[in-house]
Parts: structure tokens; C-alpha cells; sequence
């Protein structure tokens, strides 16, 4: 049996661009549907991890609507704001607060009193906002700009994101502490490549959805249509999904979906046929994508590496480029995190990771061991 879940009216008060249904058909979407639901029960901070298009909102309106809160349910995208605007946006600010404020106005907080806030796209809030943002969920109140008096609050928060918040934490983009509160419950949504059991499921709901939009009869997917969307990768998941039988349905004929009438988006073959395949069929690509003159010589060997690639390529790249930079600087942190553009918290963590921070190097009569032992000076005779 099915569970769908889809987007409400479209006049539904929504700030971010979503997937408009979440089918749970496949055995893994079952099983996420009743992990969400126990989630919903409680009171917890959630946050929603899933790639683009995976119907993360969904996910958070369904927490919402099975939570019991009788307020309103508001979803904002934190990246659809300047950093000068989010501020004012979530936590509001009274008249005169700044210029062109000419009356006071209630944040998104304030909005979703007695409800359920989403904060979509959470990874990019600005820092001294995640400082603010944390006080609010930890007091449970909000200070309007301009103002003094703090506003009591009833807001459950669910945040969702599509990148690696851990990652951003090592590299100082995000705080940690804001991280460990806002992922008091984890959900992690499978993109649908994972989950096949659902693609056919919701290509018939979106069919069902557009063939009524743009009036046409029953519409029936051949056999070749099913097994070319059941062979296909859906980087962009559900969302693709619909665009796809959206443009399929509006060139379809005889009323029934074959595989010629799908426009999928160019996907890479596999990393092994990827040096044979790519550079042949598509050299306007290659030049479009063209590495940098200095690169060349780098880039030729990692094709190389591309087309059999040891077992944890990355791990080893990324290990053999810190090592070298921190030898080519004497092991000073500073100046090899400076030599490599990134920060030294992130620079500790790497070496750390590749056992390079505290491995002992002998000494000479130089000082540390280099990579290459220091040469006598010559005598002159």
C-alpha cells in the first residue's frame, strides 16, 4: 500500500522551491516513513539531510501535521535571503530599527508561534546569525532589531540541508555548537536512485497530476518507459522526476509514454570508462571544462588514476598533498594551511586524519628532519 504525501494548495505560505510529492512504496521508504512519525511524535529539534530534490519539506510539513501543534507551519529557505535581510526576516525588527524600516513588523519565529518553523537550506545561514539563532532556541524567546524586549516563543524547528554540516564545522563555516542542537533527531532522506521501489509509484501520480493540467485522456506507460526510469540515475531525484514526465506528457502521443519521449539530463559514465568515453564524444565539453596550463601535468595523471582507480583514491590524494605541503614547509602549520587556501583547524584535522600531526621526526644537527636531508655546506679550498 502506498503512502504519498503531497504539497498543500499552492497558496500554502512557503518560502522554497520543493519536490511536490514523497511516495513511500520501497521497503527503505516504509521503513523512513515510521522512523519520521515517531519523530513527529516527540518534541525534538529535527534535522532533515537529503541531496536536492529528495522532498525534504514534505518530510518536514509531514513532522508538523503528525506533531499535534495546532499553529502554523512555515518554511523558509535561509539562501533566499541576502546576509543584510535574514536577520530582519526570521527574527523580526521594530520601526526604525534600520533604514526603510518604517514600521515594525514579526519575524518567521513570531509567524510560526504555537507551530512548526523550517529552515531550509540551514547550512547557509551566516555565523554571527547561527550565533543568534542558537540563543533563540536555547531561551526559546526572540529579540526584534531595535528592540530590548524579548518575545516568548512555542516554535518547534525542523532545518534541513543538502551539503555535509559536520564538514562544515571542521572548516569553521559552521558552528558546532548550533550543530549538536539542531540534530538532536536526524533524519536522513535516501535520494531516489536508492529507493526504485518508489519511481514508478510517483511517475503515475505525476502523470495522473499533468495529464489533468494539460487535458488529455488516460495515459498508460509502455514497458520500454518503465525500464528506461527504472535505469536511470535521477541525480536530481523526485524533482527531475516530475519535470520529466511533465515534458514527456507534453509530447507524447496516442496516449501512452514511450522511452523516446523522456529528456534526461547527460549523465558520466563510470569513473573506469570515463578517460575512454568522455574525451572522445565530447570534445566541445572538454574545452568548455578546460583545468588551468599549470594543472596539465596533475591532471594527466589523475585521468590515469581515473580509469583504474585504487581502492580510496581520495583518501591517498588527499593525504599526499597534505604530506608534501607540510614537508615543503618544515611542518609550520601556519604557513601550510596558507600554501594550501585553507584554514589551520582544517589544516589540524587533515593531519590528524593522515597520522602527520604528532608523527616524530628525527633531528639533525639542523633542527627536524626534511624531506630531503640538509647538504653540508662546501668547503672552498
Amino acid at each position: 500500500m502506498n503512502h504519498l504525501l503531497t504539497f498543500p494548495d499552492p497558496g500554502a505560505m512557503a518560502l522554497s522551491i520543493r519536490a511536490k510529492a514523497l511516495l513511500f512504496h520501497d521497503p527503505r521508504s516504509v521503513a523512513l516513513l515510521r522512523h519520521v512519525e515517531r519523530v513527529a511524535r516527540s518534541e525534538a529539534t529535527v534535522l532533515v539531510v537529503g541531496e536536492t530534490g529528495t522532498g525534504k519539506e514534505l518530510i518536514a510539513r509531514h513532522i508538523h501535521a503528525q506533531s499535534g501543534r495546532s499553529g502554523p507551519f512555515v518554511a523558509v529557505n535561509c539562501g533566499a535571503f541576502s546576509e543584510s535581510l535574514i536577520d530582519a526576516e526570521l527574527f523580526g525588527h521594530e520601526s526604525g530599527a534600520f533604514t526603510g524600516a518604517s514600521g515594525a513588523r514579526a519575524g518567521w519565529f513570531e509567524a510560526a508561534n504555537g507551530g512548526t518553523l523550517f529552515l531550509d537550506e540551514i547550512g547557509d545561514l551566516p555565523l554571527a546569525l547561527q550565533v543568534k539563532l542558537l540563543r533563540v532556541l536555547q531561551e526559546r524567546q526572540v529579540v526584534r532589531l531595535g528592540s530590548r524586549r524579548p518575545i516568548p516563543l512555542d516554535v518547534r524547528l525542523v532545518a534541513a540541508t543538502n551539503v555535509d554540516l559536520q564538514a562544515a564545522v571542521e572548516a569553521q563555516r559552521f558552528r558546532a555548537d548550533l550543530y549538536y542542537r539542531l540534530s538532536v533527531a536526524t533524519i536522513e532522506l535516501p535520494p531516489l536512485r536508492e529507493r526504485p521501489g518508489d519511481i514508478l509509484p510517483l511517475a503515475r501520480h505525476f502523470i495522473d497530476l499533468y495529464r489533468h493540467k494539460l487535458g488529455l485522456e488516460a495515459v498508460t506507460l509502455a514497458p520500454d518507459a518503465e525500464a528506461a526510469l527504472l535505469a536511470y540515475g535521477w541525480p536530481g531525484n523526485i524533482r527531475e522526476l516530475e519535470n520529466v514526465i511533465h515534458y514527456a506528457l507534453i509530447v507524447c502521443r496516442h496516449g501512452v509514454l514511450r522511452a523516446a519521449d523522456f529528456r534526461f539530463a547527460p549523465v558520466r559514465s563510470p569513473l573506469a570508462d570515463a578517460t575512454h568515453a568522455t574525451a572522445a564524444s565530447h570534445p566541445a565539453a572538454d574545452a568548455e571544462t578546460e583545468e588551468p596550463a599549470a594543472l596539465a601535468p596533475f591532471v594527466a595523471a589523475l585521468d590515469a588514476l581515473l580509469a583504474a582507480p585504487p581502492p580510496a583514491l581520495f583518501q591517498e590524494l588527499e593525504a599526499a598533498i597534505v604530506r608534501r605541503a607540510f614537508r615543503l614547509c618544515r611542518d609550520n602549520q601556519v604557513q601550510t594551511a596558507r600554501l594550501l587556501g585553507i584554514t589551520r583547524n582544517t589544516l589540524r584535522t587533515l593531519l590528524k586524519r593522515h597520522g602527520l600531526l604528532n608523527a616524530p621526526r628525527p633531528r639533525t644537527p639542523y633542527g627536524l628532519a626534511t624531506a630531503e636531508p640538509r647538504k653540508q655546506p662546501a668547503l672552498s679550498h
